[in-house]
């Protein structure tokens, strides 16, 4: 006789398929639940997972490019060249929805003719914070890379960081100020992360946005500059072409320049070597008044004029240029207002 008739075998069946089952639902529910907790508590790292696998994630990226031409015009004073370059370009760049290499720019010029404050611009309007996002990059050779003698760990350290950061966000902006203090050789590590070639696993690198910085060239600008004006042309006859070349070739021979015989410079990487020219009194006083109205002191205009005469100009048998550009008006404001 069996130990379990017929109706109970199928109930002890019914009863272990249940049981699986119930186990199965169990697993899924818990699945989820870990999915959901790890979607909330840890957004960020999930949102970039999912940054390195997809084309359509932009992390935080909000492009206004009215914005940024408005400012520009606004308030970059003297820089003609620059305004259009650094608008047409960018503008240009953002309307490819795959671009084929990334958008490097390399700003020369003196010190205060507001180089510095068009990267500033650029992280403004295309991620709505001036340098606070978390997907802007600046790097300082005196602060990173200070020692000559560490080439080789430097350019380890920055192929990391930079792939770390494409890896994280595509759309990535590099900035790199003070290019002229920076040892010879570091940079280079960079050349194939700039051009149609490389990849970064995961990551549509070629999305993202270098900016380099750098007082060398200056001479070559100005002295275009300071020809046109004697020849009596005005400034904003001056066209990208009288200056690009040039400028690449001089910072390229340059032994103090961080492109010193660059493979950036060489395998022409950079879209554009953009010019700022030296600033006249009158771009002096205009940065000034400017001053003035960010403090709510926009009635002292005789400040203005004053600041204009206390700034050093060159050369001294015509005195055209400013020394400092707009660098030093905020501490001239202080001293006349």
């Amino acid at each position: 006789m069996p130990l379990v008739d017929e109706s109970s075998s199928r109930w002890i069946c019914f009863t272990l398929l249940g049981m699986e089952l119930w186990s199965q639902g169990v697993a899924l529910i818990w699945t989820l639940f870990l999915f959901y907790r790890i979607s909330t508590v840890r957004g960020f790292e999930m949102k970039t997972i999912y940054c390195t696998i997809s084309d359509s994630c932009d992390c935080d990226f909000k492009p206004n490019m009215q914005g940024l031409e408005w400012d520009l015009y606004k308030n970059l004073y003297g820089q003609h060249l620059a305004q259009d370059i650094v608008s047409e370009s960018v503008a240009s760049f953002l309307q490819q929805k795959s671009p084929d290499r990334p958008l490097v720019l390399s700003f020369h010029g003196a010190s205060g003719t507001g180089k510095t404050m068009v990267s500033t611009m650029l992280g403004r309007h295309l991620y709505g914070t001036a340098m606070g996002s978390p997907y802007i990059h600046q790097y300082v050779p005196t602060l990173h890379f200070p020692l000559d003698d560490r080439v080789k760990q430097y350019r380890s350290d920055l192929k990391r960081w930079v792939q770390g950061n494409l890896t994280a966000c595509a759309r990535s902006i590099f900035i790199f100020d003070e290019m002229e203090k920076m040892p010879p050789g570091v940079i280079d590590v960079l050349e194939p992360f700039l051009g149609p070639s490389h990849v970064v696993f995961q990551t549509n690198y070629r999305k993202a946005i270098y900016v380099f910085i750098s007082t060398a060239g200056q001479e070559v600008i100005n002295r275009v500059a300071l020809e046109s004006l004697q020849a009596g042309r005005d400034r904003e006859e001056i066209q990208p072409e009288e200056l690009e070349e040039a400028i690449a070739e001089a910072v390229y021979n340059n032994k103090n320049s961080g492109f010193y015989h660059s493979k950036i410079i060489s395998e022409k990487r950079i879209a554009h070597f953009v010019p700022f020219l030296p600033l006249c009194r009158r771009h002096v006083e205009r940065c000034a008044q400017r001053e003035l109205c960010q403090r709510g002191e926009c009635q002292h205009r005789g400040v203005a004029a004053a600041v204009g005469g206390a700034v050093t100009y060159t050369p001294q048998d015509g005195q055209h240029f400013s020394n400092t550009g707009c660098k030093l008006v905020p501490a001239k404001v202080n001293l006349f207002l």
